[in-house]
């Protein structure tokens, strides 16, 4: 089973949240590697320093975070991989059907072509939107 990580997961995983007990079970039950894009990584670190922005986060945290991000990447538990160009034209696909009916954001819809164009069964997310899209093309929502 090929499972996908958005970022709301990915963050859940790293920094302690309300979905990060979700998370972790979640994760006990997944076989690695866990599959994100180099965009989620992006949003990922963005979301950490808009954390230290709002003084929810300090440095020191960012830093131990990224460290471990960076270890389960290279111990094999996540995988990073690019956004290809038939990813952004599958994305296109699904906005012109499927955001006049659920209200999609485009990024909320990028990573759910990103999930489809990695053949993952799993969308992992704890955005209500993308597991709603994420649902209506398919892939199951744990």
């Amino acid at each position: 089973m090929i499972v996908y990580a958005d970022t709301s997961f990915l963050f859940s995983l790293f920094v302690p949240d309300a979905n990060s007990s979700a998370a972790a079970a979640v994760m006990k039950r997944v076989r690695p590697p866990l599959l994100a894009t180099d965009f989620a990584e992006f949003e990922f670190i963005n979301a950490l320093h808009w954390r230290i922005f709002r003084k929810e986060l300090r440095a020191s945290e960012e830093q131990a975070v990224l460290l471990s991000l960076s270890k389960d990447v290279h111990d094999g538990l996540i995988r990073i991989v690019p956004i290809s160009a038939a990813t952004f034209a599958h994305a296109r696909r699904i906005a012109r059907t499927q955001t006049r009916l659920l209200g999609t954001r485009s990024l909320d819809v990028l990573h759910v072509a990103s999930a489809l164009a990695l053949r993952a069964s799993s969308f992992c997310t704890f955005d209500k939107n993308q597991a709603r899209l994420a649902g209506a093309l398919g892939l199951r929502v744990p």
